[in-house]
């Protein structure tokens, strides 16, 4: 079966949690979410996949927010919207120690897609994750260069890291790869990967990692939004241009949608996806 079926079956049998674009907390109604996704002018499909979702578990509600880029396949990123979150919340240690749990199902998860790579193909996936814990805790991780920022009085601030090629040069030579900018104009993992981190991308493996930058944040009275979304937007703004952009605009899912136009009048041609979480 090859990897196109896969995905089929897959859209198939399970329907994505995030079907109507928006959505709120039962527990705060002043916490709501929406996204929106636009397709690049690219010569392939659309390769962003997003989950937006909250969910009752037990006594405990769990926000569950992701952007997944893939490159060079649309089935990855579509596998990582159907396991990531399950395998996380899977972890004994989830409730107790979130940050481990996260960390082990990332790592569990991309060798779960290593073993697949004869039905899964080639290619691979970055992603952002933001997991908001009672309305209370936020707990963000990534590999890859999708991104998350958080605004606080108006102030962006970045919870992700660009896991870039150039900036992690020494850690891929000392697995025995190496960076050059040849070809193309920015720097790449054997010439071919921009990004030191990823899900899949078997080909490259020995040379990338799949281990995810944390960052936690306590939910505070100062924060008014969280902005998820892939390169496609962030290759033409900025965390503050992002924040002061939608920091008038109530609804969230007009607001993703708001920076989703915006990057393409700035003439981005990569696929965007956006998640705009409002807490006011």
């Amino acid at each position: 079966m090859t990897g196109r079926e896969i995905l089929h079956k897959m859209k198939e049998k399970i329907k994505g949690p995030s079907d109507g674009g928006k959505g709120k907390s039962k527990m705060s109604k002043h916490i709501t979410h929406g996204f929106h996704l636009v397709e690049g002018k690219s010569n392939h499909a659309m390769e962003d996949f997003v989950y937006a979702q909250f969910r009752q578990v037990g006594d405990n509600e769990l926000g569950l927010f992701a952007i997944f880029d893939g490159h060079l396949s649309s089935v990855i990123p579509d596998y990582l919207r159907n396991h990531l979150f399950e395998n996380i919340l899977n972890e004994p240690d989830f409730w107790t120690e979130p940050e481990n749990a996260i960390r082990k199902a990332y790592q569990m998860t991309d060798d779960e897609i290593l073993a697949k790579a004869v039905e899964l193909g080639k290619g691979g996936s970055t992603a952002v994750t933001a997991i908001l814990i009672n309305c209370h805790n936020l707990v963000v991780a990534n590999v890859g260069d999708s991104r998350a920022v958080i605004s606080k009085n108006g102030m962006a601030k970045q919870l992700s890291i660009d896991h870039d090629a150039g900036t992690e040069r020494k850690e891929i030579e000392e697995r025995g790869g190496f960076v050059s900018n040849f070809p193309g104009d920015v720097p790449r993992v054997d010439g071919q990967l921009a990004v030191a981190r990823a899900f899949g991308d078997k080909s490259l493996k020995r040379h990338l990692s799949a281990d995810p930058h944390i960052e936690v944040q306590i939910v505070e009275d100062d924060t008014e939004c969280v902005i998820l979304a892939s390169d496609g937007l962030w290759k033409v703004m900025s965390n503050q241009e992002a924040v002061d952009a939608v920091k008038e605009i109530k609804d969230a899912k007009a607001a993703a949608k708001h920076l989703t136009e915006e990057a393409l009048a700035r003439k981005s041609s990569d696929d965007i996806s956006c998640i705009v979480i409002k807490f006011q």
